[in-house]
């Protein structure tokens, strides 16, 4: 549903400065870019968030090392709209637990310029 959970679990390190409130309360287009599963290999996307919310429904778009997800905030839902050279469809499915739609225009992921 495009809800975001971004707090510190205990005994991991820590990545960045925080701020994560700031951001999805600003009304600006909000994009995460994240690693697709925990180093253990579990989901990272989930069907629903298991620590508390830092905002709920502010996501706009999902951006991992295997895949582009746009999140329909309207009808709720994740779309696939790009996916990693060399990574199948089943590889996102096996490794994201929310259910997602494949884009009918999908495509490989743009290198950033």
């Amino acid at each position: 549903d495009g809800s975001l959970a971004n707090w510190i679990v205990p005994g991991s390190m820590v990545k960045g400065p925080g701020g994560a409130m700031d951001l999805v309360s600003s009304g600006s287009r909000v994009v995460v870019t994240m690693e697709h599963t925990t180093k253990k290999g579990a989901p990272k996307i989930l069907k629903q968030c298991a620590l508390p919310l830092t905002g709920k429904g502010c996501v706009d778009r999902i951006i991992t090392e295997l895949g582009v997800f746009d999140v329909d905030k309207k009808h709720g839902g994740l779309t696939l709209i790009e996916i990693a050279d060399g990574v199948s469809v089943d590889d996102v499915k096996g490794k994201t637990e929310a259910p997602f739609t494949v884009s009918k225009s999908l495509c490989k992921m743009r290198a950033a310029a």
